[in-house]
């Protein structure tokens, strides 16, 4: 999808990206898997040692680079010409003047007029359909992992707050227990196309996810946006 839209709003001529709280790679991996050369961005340490783990145990030579760096205010040598924000990576800047400093810095990357792209929470969806509890088997090689989430609304703040619990069992052994608590941001669409023009971004399309196609409407939890640097 990622790539789809890369040729179409990039006019075929996006080689170098940048992706903005990249994880552990996983949209990393897959893109410079076909051709293009990335640079990922993270802030946790712990994620970006997996990362790079992926990359030593990778046969296949990629063009591929991670660096641990604060995505509000990194600046690369070199300049590229998209930027990924996938998952709630914008979401995640829960102030003003962090979302807007995200996507400044972003800005601040490009070498030429870009195709970006991020997804993020929208409120016609979340209030539409609010968040509801949901659990999740994962089977793992020694066991499974139990995944039971819950959320709820912050409307004063835009802010969807999300309780992770996390159990590891093998046979009838508990090996680990987690929680989690995620906080992020839900936009408005006006308002993303403000932060954006501030920035210095012109925004082209906002799409359902992962169905970029379709328009979103008020069931719409999540959208992918893209937007060119003016």
């Amino acid at each position: 999808m990622i790539d789809k839209i890369f040729h179409t709003y990039g006019n075929d001529s996006i080689s170098t990206v940048l992706d903005l709280g990249c994880g552990t790679g996983n949209h990393a991996f897959p893109l410079a898997g076909r051709g293009y050369e990335v640079v990922g961005v993270d802030c946790s340490e712990n994620m970006l040692t997996q990362a790079h783990a992926k990359l030593t145990n990778t046969r296949t030579k990629l063009k591929l680079s991670f660096r641990e760096e604060d995505i509000r205010s990194v600046k690369l040598p070199g300049q590229f010409d998209a930027a990924l924000m996938m998952f709630a990576v914008l979401g995640y800047q829960l102030e003003n003047r962090d979302v807007l400093a995200t996507l400044t810095s972003a800005r601040q990357n490009f070498a030429r007029r870009s195709a970006p792209d991020f997804r993020c929470l929208v409120w016609p969806g979340c209030a539409h359909e609010r968040p509801s509890e949901r659990a999740r088997v994962i089977a793992v090689a020694d066991g499974k992992i139990l995944r039971f989430a819950s959320g709820k609304l912050d409307v004063s703040r835009h802010v969807c707050s999300v309780q992770i619990n996390l159990w590891r069992i093998s046979g009838e052994r508990l090996l680990l227990e987690t929680k989690e608590t995620h906080l992020m941001r839900f936009f408005f669409p006006l308002e993303l196309n403000c932060f954006l023009e501030s920035a210095g971004f012109t925004s082209i399309r906002f799409g359902t996810f992962p169905e970029f196609d379709k328009d979103p409407d008020e069931t719409t939890w999540n959208v992918l946006a893209v937007a060119r640097a003016v």
